[in-house]
Formats: C-alpha cells, sequence, structure tokens
C-alpha cells in the first residue's frame, strides 16, 4: 500500500524536488524497464544472447509512427496501434528466430547484432525511390497518445492537480510496466518458462527430455520481441518524433548491460539495473556544472567524462559482483559453487 502510495505521488514529488525535466526521465525509465522485462525473457530465461533487441523497439516507434502521423495521411487510434505494434514486432522477432536455432554463443550474438544493425539501416534508407520512412530527416508530428478522447499531449487538471503531459506519460507507462511485471512473472513460473531454463542449462540435455526446442527458442524470442514492441510504440507517441538514430547498437548495449548489471533472469534486479542505467547518466551530466565553479572552465568534456565514469562502474561491478545486484537463486548458487575451495585430487589421482 505505502508502496503504491509512493509510486501514485512520486512525479510530483520528482517535479517540486528537481523540475519537470526528470519527470521526463522517470518516463524514461519506466520506457527502459520494459524494454529490459523483454530481452530478460531472450537472455535471461532462455539464454539467448541477442544484440539487436533495439531493432524490435525500432519496429514498434515505425509502426506507430507511419500510422499516426501526416506521413501517410494515417490517424489510427492508440489503441489499435499498441497490440499491432506487439503482433508485428513479434513476427519480427520469429523471423529472427528462426534462422538463428542451431546458432548458440558467440555466433548467435553476431546473427543478432546485423540483424539490429540491418534494420537501423533499412529505415534510414527508405526514403527512395519511395519514401515511406522519411530517411535520416525521421518521422515527425507524430500523434500524442489518447486515451478515451484525452490526449495525454496536453496539460490538464482532474480534482484541482495539474497533470502536465510528463506527469500523464508516467501513469500510462507505470500501468504498462506492471502488466509487463505480471506476464513476466507468469511466464517464469509456467511450463514454458521452466523450458526456457531448460534450454538455458543444457540445450541437447533439454531436448533429450523431450523439449520442443525449437518452438520454445522462437516463443521467446517472439514474446521478447512484443514487449519491445510495445515500448516503441510508446515511445514514438510520447517523443512526437522518431529517426533511425534513436535505435543504434549502443542502445542494445545498454540494454543488456542493464540485465547483467542488475542481475539476469531476477526480475527486481532488472528492474534495478534498469533504473540506475537510465538515472544515473543522467545525474552525471552535471559535472560540468561542477567544472564551471570549481575550475572556472571545462577542463574534460562533461559527456567523455561522464561515460568513462559509467564504463568503469561496469568493470567494477563485474569485478566484483558479477552476478549482478540483485541475481536470481539459481545465478547466486552458481556464483556460490564456483567461489567454493576445490577439494585436492584423490592421491590415486596425484599418481597418475
Amino acid at each position: 500500500m505505502l508502496l503504491g502510495v509512493l509510486l501514485a505521488a512520486l512525479p510530483f514529488l520528482v517535479d517540486a524536488g528537481l523540475g519537470r525535466t526528470w519527470v521526463r526521465i522517470l518516463d524514461f525509465t519506466l520506457l527502459y524497464m520494459m524494454l529490459a522485462l523483454g530481452l530478460n525473457i531472450v537472455v535471461g530465461y532462455a539464454g539467448l544472447l541477442d544484440l539487436g533487441y533495439i531493432a524490435f523497439y525500432a519496429v514498434g516507434a515505425y509502426l506507430y509512427a507511419l500510422l499516426a502521423s501526416p506521413q501517410f495521411g494515417l490517424h489510427l487510434p492508440f489503441w489499435l496501434l499498441l497490440p499491432l505494434g506487439a503482433l508485428v514486432a513479434g513476427l519480427f522477432g520469429m523471423l529472427l528466430g528462426a534462422p538463428t536455432l542451431r546458432l548458440r554463443g558467440d555466433y548467435l550474438a553476431i546473427v543478432t547484432l546485423g540483424f539490429g544493425e540491418i534494420v537501423r539501416i533499412f529505415m534510414n534508407n527508405l526514403n527512395a525511390p519511395v519514401n515511406i520512412t522519411n530517411g535520416p530527416q525521421g518521422i515527425s508530428l507524430i500523434d500524442p497518445i489518447s486515451i478515451a478522447g484525452v490526449s495525454l499531449g496536453q496539460t490538464h487538471t482532474f480534482a484541482g492537480i495539474e497533470f502536465s503531459s510528463a506527469h500523464s506519460y508516467y501513469y500510462l507507462f507505470l500501468a504498462l510496466t506492471l502488466l509487463v511485471m505480471f506476464v513476466s512473472m507468469r511466464l517464469q513460473d509456467s511450463r514454458i518458462g521452466r523450458a526456457w531454463a531448460a534450454i538455458r542449462e543444457d540445450e541437447t540435455a533439454a531436448e533429450a527430455m523431450g523439449i520442443n526446442t525449437r518452438n520454445v527458442k522462437l516463443l521467446a524470442f517472439a514474446m521478447g520481441a512484443s514487449f519491445g514492441g510495445v515500448s516503441g510504440g510508446l515511445f514514438a507517441g510520447f517523443q512526437g518524433f522518431i529517426s533511425p538514430e534513436s535505435f543504434n547498437l549502443l542502445e542494445s548495449i545498454m540494454i543488456l548491460c542493464m540485465i547483467v548489471l542488475g542481475g539476469m533472469g531476477n526480475i527486481a534486479g532488472v528492474l534495478l539495473g534498469a533504473f540506475l542505467l537510465t538515472v544515473l547518466p543522467e545525474a552525471l551530466r552535471s559535472i560540468g556544472d561542477f567544472q564551471r565553479w570549481y575550475f572556472n572552465r571545462i577542463i574534460v568534456d562533461p559527456a567523455d567524462l561522464r561515460m568513462l565514469l559509467f564504463g568503469l562502474a561496469l568493470v567494477l561491478m563485474m569485478l566484483f559482483r558479477p552476478q549482478g545486484m540483485i541475481p536470481s537463486a539459481q545465478r547466486r548458487r552458481e556464483f556460490k559453487h564456483d567461489d567454493a575451495p576445490q577439494e585436492p585430487a584423490p592421491l590415486y589421482d596425484q599418481q597418475k
């Protein structure tokens, strides 16, 4: 109950203490939480390394932008576009998963990385000979999300309380994040979740036990991709503008870092990792103000210093807590077993 009250009041507390900009950062944090939960199905549950996950985010965003903007002259409603984006992104997930079923480890990572870049480059060049995506200029004037005739892109007053656009989007994103969390928890405890765990531990043994590894892996790609498609549609409606530069490889790496840092396979850890890796880089932007105040000039470019500190934090984290901040029970047992002292070999083995 207390947590619910805190989540409901959080945007107003942040607005009063830090400003409206940080409410928008909270909105992006919830979007990244949904993305991280989607990728966690593929990487954390099924053990399939996916470096092109941002492609599904792009598919959902461009589908919403094309069908709810002056680009094609269509302005379809939000309630239709969101499930449609999840469906199309899920189909793209199966399209990616089908030819990679026999690949594992580094080979799978390279193929998925290439898929993510192909989608980005495809969107970047699909402006000739027929202009569809408007190329590198992106799509603007995207319709804001509207629910029951109420546009979230405008300021509204309810019960004497003013809700800005950032506040309204916060509550929508929070509701959908909670829904994605619920679905992820149910999947983890289901028969399908146990099949994913078996494939993650030993695919050959899982197949020998009668698990249809082909269909189960395709389902993991499709489910994870559908969450990415939903997040992409929300991003397009919230931002009002998208371009191919919003879906580069660095975004995929960041989402993967959220999972590894927080705790692979653990929902609470994934949420914590998404929160930290979204909020901390923005908080480190104040380094430039500190340099001006202390040195009266900029000594190190704030963007470079911010990424340097961010990378150093990741290195230290992997050195001292490689299982993540809140690891799953399985990961905790694995690392505890690895840290246990090894017993000396029997005498007859030493003699050999």
